[in-house]
């Protein structure tokens, strides 16, 4: 049971990159699916979830109007569409969820969930 994240890179400010979330040994369709990021000495950063049922939480406010999050029921897989990114966004993104915590609606945080795939690393830069 694992999740994987991929799609990362490098990228000029204002660029775009579309982060996959893809999930192996179980069927994510009923679990929300969060994304957080994560910078060498810094807190790690919740940034945007989606429940199993398409609902969909902010973390943060710069990620509104620029990152979208859906899912492929089907591919078993999540997506974060970011868009206009800027240095700020730089870090390690990984996917999340947990098989108690991870059911309904996304949680005002998922610091307590049990299951995080390795991350992919994006990286803004000129």
């Amino acid at each position: 049971v694992q999740l994987q994240a991929s799609g990362g890179g490098l990228v000029q400010p204002g660029g775009s990159l579309k982060l996959s979330c893809t999930a192996s040994g179980f069927s994510l369709e009923h679990f929300l699916i969060g994304w957080f990021r994560q910078v060498p000495g810094k807190e790690r950063e919740e940034v945007l979830c989606i429940s199993n049922s398409g609902g969909i939480k902010y973390y943060i406010e710069s990620a509104k109007g620029r990152f979208t999050i859906s899912r492929d029921n089907a591919k078993n897989t999540v997506y974060l569409q970011m868009n206009s990114l800027n240095p700020d966004d730089t870090g390690v993104y990984h996917c999340t969820t947990d098989p108690i915590l991870g059911v309904g609606s996304c949680r005002p945080t998922m610091s307590d969930f049990d299951l995080s795939g390795q991350g992919t690393q994006v990286t803004v830069s000129s």
